[in-house]
């Protein structure tokens, strides 16, 4: 791999940046399938040898340390859930190539000088307080 300059690793990180602006609406999750019996005792499901009712699909993401679900009543729910998820996909990648980008140019860029000569600098000077013995 050839060596990058400081210019094309910017370029790159303006890139990306840009890249991340035009996403589209995007949400993190995934669809999950749950089947299961209902709570009246005359249905169906609680014959034996019956499935239950199901698939019901849910999205199913964390919202503040818990997990939340919520019911994808159709097929179009559900399309529109896999694209957001999707886009939320593409996020990840380019946040995770902007930080491996942006790490690169903090490597490379020169340090600026603090401003102080080392003979400037003041050294701290020990306590005056007395040591209280033990």
């Amino acid at each position: 791999m050839m060596p990058r300059s400081l210019e094309m690793l910017e370029q790159q990180r303006s890139q990306i940046t840009e890249q991340i602006a035009a996403l589209g609406d995007l949400r993190c999750g995934s669809i999950t399938s749950t089947t299961g019996r209902c709570g009246k005792h005359n249905c169906r499901c609680h014959k034996p040898n019956q499935p239950g009712h199901g698939p019901n699909l849910r999205l199913t993401f964390k919202q503040r340390g818990r997990t939340r679900t919520e019911s994808l009543p159709d097929a179009s729910a559900v399309n529109k859930a896999k694209r957001e998820i999707e886009e939320y996909r593409k996020y990840q990648a380019l946040n995770k190539e902007f930080l491996e980008v942006n790490a690169e140019i903090c490597r490379r860029r020169p340090s600026e000088p603090d401003g102080l000569a080392p003979q400037e600098k003041k050294r701290s000077k020990p306590s005056s307080r007395k040591r209280r013995a033990k």
